[in-house]
């Protein structure tokens, strides 16, 4: 069985503010712990997946710049993609029909949610909707991730995190290493804790079926961003419609194509966010 591990850092043990994970610069002096912290969830998901009887484990790196997870701390014999470049398939980038289950570790509620560090996809971006239904990373994720025909077995995250994972993605199991107080305030598991939790419920969710999410035929997508800057310059790709001030809208024949015109705005975007007057 091989299993692909997508990780994203808001939903960690222990982390409740984005001045811990957004480092590495001088005022985020939490930064070297919210990495110990990362590398802790994803390893107690490797091996609850290896316990399940996964031969082969690949990790994305999707926070930020995408070079948190300290590879040598990481459970031996995993592959990482780590850092940036062009990535057509975003927070999955690296998964294909090659791989038995997919995992979603760290990651956080959408845009809207009451939830730790609730967003939408990347920064600049407001809020984000898949053919009118407004949705976050949880769902994209699982949806590229169920393109290739790979089902989304388990989720960790908050417990809003969480309860959107249950709600949008069937049959998902899901595991809340802490509890929404604010949005930058969490009742937090000790690690003691949260590393067996997470390892338990991977190797209950690996072991048991589940269909992949699949969202079918012609997508439209529409993302709505903090400032008209960045919807400026977005809207100069071929495809997109400008709806309004902040917002673009395209439609592509299948999700994935859909999805990996978002990458591109997204990218464009942040062209937007350095051009302010």
């Amino acid at each position: 069985m091989r299993v692909f591990i997508s990780a994203d850092i808001e939903g960690i043990t222990g982390i409740v503010s984005f001045s811990q994970c957004e480092g590495p610069k001088p005022q985020f002096y939490d930064f070297p712990f919210a990495r110990r912290m990362y590398t802790h969830d994803v390893n107690a998901a490797i091996r609850g997946a290896r316990a399940a009887g996964a031969t082969q484990v690949v990790v994305k790196d999707s926070h930020a710049g995408c070079r948190n997870l300290l590879i040598e701390d990481l459970e031996p014999g995993v592959e990482l993609f780590s850092g940036t470049s062009a990535n057509p398939d975003g927070m999955m980038q690296g998964i294909d029909s090659t791989f038995d289950r997919a995992l979603l570790v760290g990651y956080h509620a959408m845009a809207g949610r009451i939830g730790v560090m609730s967003h939408a996809l990347v920064g600049g971006l407001h809020r984000f909707w898949i053919n009118g239904q407004e949705t976050g990373e949880i769902a994209v994720s699982a949806a590229i991730a169920g393109a290739y025909g790979v089902p989304l077995v388990a989720v960790t995250s908050d417990d809003a995190g969480c309860a959107e994972a249950q709600e949008t993605i069937t049959g998902v199991k899901t595991y809340a290493v802490k509890s929404v107080v604010g949005h930058y305030m969490s009742q937090l598991k000790h690690p003691s804790e949260t590393g067996p939790g997470i390892e338990a419920m991977v190797q209950g969710a690996c072991s048991t079926p589940n269909a992949p999410h699949v969202i079918e035929g012609p997508t439209t997508l529409r993302l709505e961003f903090s400032g008209a800057n960045l919807t400026e310059v977005a809207a100069q790709l071929p495809g997109l419609s400008r709806v309004d001030g902040y917002t673009v809208e395209w439609s592509a024949p299948t999700f994935l194509e859909a999805n990996r015109l978002a990458q591109v705005v997204f990218n464009i975007s942040h062209f937007g966010r350095k051009t302010e007057g």
